[in-house]
């Protein structure tokens, strides 16, 4: 769960679902479920003779989303930390481990 902090669905109360991430090193993107939603009009074919139009989400740039945090409910930041040899994200508002 993140919320958006940035752009035209910014909305820093409401967590949204991630649908997917792509962790590209020159520009991570997020597809966000209701963000940045984008129209597409098929031409008619044999499959769909009447043609239509699609909706669906586009990606988004990973700065411009925020990890929900239930407790505190509003967005985090996250700090990393080692435990047991292990790496940990910690939220930094309410102190809990992020799963």
């Amino acid at each position: 769960m993140v919320v958006v902090i940035s752009g035209a669905d910014k909305n820093s109360s409401e967590p949204k679902r991630v649908i997917s991430v792509n962790p590209d090193e020159v520009r991570p993107t997020v597809i966000v479920e209701g963000v940045n939603i984008k129209t597409r009009h098929l031409k008619p074919n044999a499959q769909n003779p009447q043609g239509s139009i699609v909706k669906k989400e586009g990606p988004i740039s990973l700065s411009n989303v925020m990890l929900w945090d239930a407790k505190a409910k509003s967005g985090t930041k996250v700090k990393r930390d080692r435990k047991d040899g292990k790496a940990i994200r910690i939220s930094k508002k309410s102190g809990e481990v992020i799963k």
